[in-house]
């Protein structure tokens, strides 16, 4: 039987894969786990992003930690890196998020953070997603409700507070999904002295990612050249992540965002030991960066909350992954699209350089990436035809290129990325890869 918690929490179709009665299960279990050894009632920071769902998984979830004897203090629609903030702020027991992230309108999700605002490790999920079937009574008292005040306001200062410089002079695109980032990034970048054009800022609990965030950076790059801004940037649903273009509305990824913030930090005797972590995702055009920057990489899984794990192991402060998930780890628990943004954007303005330039610290190969929907994400091990046309392909490329299949923790999808020193190389030997998951995965 598949692991109900994928790479970042429980996540499905809102109404069939992810049920009231599921998510009601997960908030009685989650207290049982969280509390376990504890004396006092738990406490749980609760936030979601605007999903038309999000309201009624809220009302489940919320029962289901009160049948448990937990407390709940609701900070309503709000990042999930600002529910991680909170968490610590006040001194919770734990984080609990309502979101899907990139996806579609119609999923949602739950994930939960310990008290240290970090995602919980596989083994607590494991405990949690195991007590589903705990039928014994609700704890005598049930917990109480109250809304968490001033929450956002705390969390603006956190971020503004991270800022290297101010942003004055600076016109910036904020694309804003649609999601939890709508109404706060536009504010912040404001509060730091930028002139700031918010689009797709206006949830309906259905166009949370329909078109625009950080899944079409494209967008706001258009904006960008229209506006004749000097930035743009793209938040996704539920704003852990940012991707950026330039003035010429030009894409700028996490990969070229981590390589310039690690080299500057690096210059500022502020990378401890030199080193970064990124993900197996990582393009090749970063590891050379690094390399003549003298900082050492290492590469994990995908999911920032593996980079993290990374992170804490071997004492670095830098993290992130080429999708615009970045870990400042002396200022965030996991990754925010909002400090990003700020760290990126006043790195340029107090060094009175573009974002272009930044970005410009290393060359990036061409990357092709192809997404097959599959029947199992569980039969991509033991399908040899398909590693028979992965081999093939890292013959060829030998040193010059590389390729990564591999089961999403998100969707039902089998990714699928080549890198080549050429576009039509790469894009060759994906669609080779992707048809033979196709022919004998596909759904």
């Amino acid at each position: 039987m598949a692991r109900l918690f994928g790479t970042d929490g429980v996540r499905g179709i809102a109404g069939s894969d992810l049920t009231a009665s599921l998510a009601r299960g997960l908030g009685r279990a989650a207290v049982r786990v969280l509390a376990d050894g504890v004396e006092h009632r738990p406490v749980l920071v609760l936030g979601r992003d605007p999903r038309e769902s999000g309201t009624w998984l809220e009302e489940a979830l919320v029962a289901g930690i009160h049948e448990a004897g937990g407390d709940v203090l609701l900070a309503g629609v709000e990042p999930t890196p600002a529910i991680a903030f909170l968490t610590i702020d006040v001194g919770a027991d734990a984080g609990v998020v309502i979101s899907a992230s990139h996806n579609p309108p119609e999923y949602n999700g739950i994930k939960f953070f310990g008290s240290n605002g970090m995602k919980l490790p596989d083994v607590v999920e494991d405990r949690i997603e195991a007590g589903l079937s705990d039928s014994s009574a609700p704890v005598a008292g049930e917990g109480s409700i109250q809304d968490l005040a001033g929450g956002r306001e705390r969390y603006l200062a956190h971020l503004e507070a991270a800022a290297e410089a101010r942003l004055d002079g600076m016109t910036i695109v904020v694309d804003c999904a649609n999601g939890a980032a709508s109404g706060l990034a536009p504010t912040l970048y404001e509060r730091l002295g930028a002139t700031v054009h918010p689009i797709h800022d206006a949830p309906d609990g259905r166009n949370i990612n329909v078109g625009c965030g950080a899944l079409h950076p494209e967008v706001a790059g258009a904006a960008v050249v229209e506006l004749r801004a000097d930035a743009g940037v793209s938040h996704d649903g539920d704003a852990d992540r940012a991707l950026f273009v330039d003035a010429t509305g030009t894409p700028i990824d996490g990969d070229q965002v981590l390589a310039a913030c690690a080299i500057a930090m690096k210059e500022a005797g502020a990378l401890p030991s030199d080193a970064v972590v990124t993900t197996v995702m990582a393009n090749l055009g970063f590891h050379r960066a690094m390399r003549d920057a003298g900082i050492t990489v290492s590469a994990t899984k995908v999911g920032d909350r593996y980079v993290l794990e990374e992170m804490l192991e071997e004492g670095v402060m830098l993290g992130g992954e080429q999708s615009g998930h970045l870990i400042f780890r002396d200022h965030a628990t996991t990754g925010d699209g909002l400090l990003t943004a700020v760290r990126f954007l006043s790195l340029a303005a107090g060094s009175g350089r573009s974002v272009a330039d930044l970005a410009g610290v290393m060359e990036r190969y061409p990357q092709v990436m192809e997404n097959v929907q599959v029947r199992s994400l569980t039969e991509l091990d033991g399908s040899e035809r398909v590693w028979v046309a992965v081999r093939a392909a890292e013959e060829e490329l030998a040193d010059h290129g590389r390729v990564i299949v591999r089961a999403s923790g998100t969707e039902p999808l089998v990714r699928v990325m080549v890198e080549a020193e050429t576009e039509d190389v790469a894009r060759r030997h994906a669609d080779a890869i992707a048809g033979e998951v196709r022919k004998h995965l596909g759904a």
